[in-house]
C-alpha cells in the first residue's frame, strides 16, 4: 500500500501533522508512507522513522527563480525531476493536510485513488478530491487534522510529537551551550521573540527587560533563539548583553534538541512555540490576533498570556494600533515565568 502526506509548509503546521503520522504509521505498519513538503520545514521530518520518503517542493525557489530569468534550464529540470517523483507510484491514499490551491493542485497530479481533503472549499482546493472530510474550525489543529485518521478508521487517542533529533543534535546543542557557560545539567529559559506576522510580535523593550529580570530576578540564564541577522535579536541582546544569543547557529532539529533542554520557554505564537510543545517543554506563549484554541501551544504545561479584546482574535498581519499584544506587560510574563518554574520544581521533587 502506498500513501502520500501533502503538507508543505509552516514550521508550525508540520508540527501539528506528526500526530497524524504516527496515528497513520500505527494503522498502516507495513504501508509505504512518503511525504510532500516545502524546502523551510523540511528538516523536520527528513529521516523521519515513520516514513518511508520525503519528497520536497522548492516551489519559492523555482518561481523566484524563472521570475528573475536566472537559472532557468536548471529550475525546469529540477522541476521535470520532483514532477516525476510524484508521480512515480501509485498511491492508494493521498491526503492532502494542507487544504490550499498550491497543495490540491499537486494531489490532483498524483496518481492516488482516494484523494482526501477538507469539505471547506478553500481557494477551490475541495474540487481536486474525491473524499471529504467535514472541516471543524473549532477544533485545535492537531485534533483537526487527526479527523482524517478517524476517517480511515485509525486511533486518534494520546496523540505522539516525534520529533528526528539526532545524537548529533544534542551534542552540537551541548557544545553551543558548553561554550556560552551553560553546563549539561544547568537549567536555562529559552526566549524566542521572533514571528512572521508583525502582529504577533511584542515590544522588543519590553523582551529585553523580561531577559534582565529572568536573569537577575530569578538567576537563571536566557538563551534567544532566532535566525541569524535578525535585527529584533540584536536589539535584546543590547538591552540585555548577559542573554546568550544563538540567533543562526541551529537548524530546526537542532532547535529542538534545545528546547528539549530547557526549563521552559518563553515565545510569541510562531513555529518555534509548537516546536517547543512537541519536545514537551512548558511554554509561556504571548498571544494576540491568532486565537489559542486554534493554534496554541498543544498539551498540558503551557500558559496562554491574551487580552480579551473585542477585536481579538482579528487574524490580522497587519494592525496600526496592535493593543492585544502592547497590552501584555512584563510583569505578567515573568509572573508566569515563575509559576512554571515552580512547577517543574515540585514535579522534580515528587
Amino acid at each position: 500500500m502506498n500513501l502520500l502526506i501533502v503538507k508543505l509548509s509552516a514550521v508550525g503546521d508540520v508540527i501539528h501533522t506528526l500526530p497524524s503520522l504516527a496515528a497513520l504509521r500505527k494503522l498502516y505498519p507495513e504501508a509505504h508512507i512518503t511525504w510532500l513538503v516545502e524546502e523551510a520545514a523540511s528538516d523536520l521530518i527528513a529521516g523521519h522513522p515513520y516514513l518511508d520518503r520525503v519528497l520536497v517542493s522548492k516551489r519559492k525557489t523555482w518561481f523566484r527563480n524563472l521570475g528573475s530569468g536566472k537559472e532557468i534550464g536548471r529550475t525546469l529540470k529540477e522541476m521535470k525531476t520532483f514532477l516525476e517523483d510524484l508521480r512515480d507510484r501509485p498511491y492508494d491514499i493521498v491526503i492532502d493536510f494542507h487544504g490550499l490551491l498550491k497543495s490540491a493542485f499537486l494531489v490532483f497530479l498524483s496518481r492516488g485513488k482516494r484523494k482526501l481533503g477538507y469539505d471547506s472549499l478553500q481557494e477551490l482546493s475541495g474540487w481536486f478530491y474525491n473524499e471529504k472530510v467535514f472541516e471543524d474550525m473549532d477544533k485545535h489543529a492537531v485534533p483537526r487534522y487527526l479527523d482524517f485518521v478517524s476517517h480511515l478508521g485509525g486511533d486518534r487517542e494520546n496523540p505522539e510529537f516525534h520529533v528526528p533529533v539526532s545524537g548529533e543534535n544534542r551534542i552540537r546543542v551541548d557544545r553551543l551551550l558548553g561554550e556560552r557557560g551553560i553546563g549539561p545539567g544547568d537549567p536555562f529559559i529559552a526566549v524566542n521573540p521572533v514571528a512572521y506576522w508583525d502582529t504577533k510580535l511584542w515590544e522588543t523593550e519590553k523582551f529585553g527587560e523580561l531577559c534582565r529580570r529572568i536573569s537577575g530576578e530569578l538567576g537563571t540564564p536566557v538563551v534567544l533563539t532566532g535566525s541569524r541577522g535578525d535585527g529584533i535579536l540584536r536589539e535584546i541582546s543590547e538591552r540585555c548583553p548577559e542573554a546568550v544569543n544563538l540567533a543562526g547557529e541551529t537548524t530546526l532539529r537542532d532547535l529542538a534538541a534545545l528546547y528539549g533542554r530547557a526549563a521552559l520557554v518563553v515565545t510569541t505564537d510562531s513555529g518555534p512555540m509548537h516546536l517547543a510543545a512537541a519536545m514537551g517543554t512548558p511554554a509561556v506563549a504571548l498571544f494576540g490576533p491568532t486565537d489559542p484554541k486554534r493554534t496554541g501551544p498543544f498539551g498540558e504545561n503551557h500558559v496562554v498570556i491574551r487580552k480579551d479584546l473585542p477585536c481579538s482574535p482579528c487574524l490580522l498581519k497587519k494592525c496600526d494600533r496592535r493593543t492585544c499584544m502592547k497590552d501584555i506587560t512584563v510583569a505578567e510574563v515573568l509572573d508566569a515565568v515563575r509559576g512554571l518554574l515552580r512547577e517543574r520544581r515540585e514535579r522534580k521533587k515528587g
